[in-house]
């Protein structure tokens, strides 16, 4: 399996760490870690997190870490970290749907 990150999913990750590194930079570094160390156990089990409520579509799931949701999409060989997210957020559908899956 192969996993690539959306722009989209990068930027959210920059923006999370900047706002936790405000407090304690090292509780930042330490959270954008553990983010990539839980996306990359996915190569071996891509189906480990839950379906996405909101879209309600096999492919489309989601890993949860503290109050972080990380949107991702399976596609045959191929995992797409869509998007990073606080739980507490409304999660936009446009951000992670693909008209040609849903």
């Amino acid at each position: 399996m192969k996993i690539l990150w959306s722009p989209l999913a990068l930027e959210r990750i920059g923006e999370i760490a900047d706002y936790l590194a405000q407090d304690n930079s090292a509780a930042a570094v330490k959270w954008v870690n553990t983010i990539f160390e839980k996306v990359a156990r996915l190569k071996n089990l891509p189906f480990t997190g839950r379906v996405v409520p909101e879209i309600n579509h096999d492919q489309i799931r989601e890993l949860l870490y503290g109050n972080y949701r990380i949107i991702y999409q399976v596609e045959g060989k191929i995992i797409s970290i869509l998007t990073v997210r606080h739980g507490k957020q409304i999660m936009p559908t446009e951000e992670i749907a693909h008209e040609k899956d849903l």
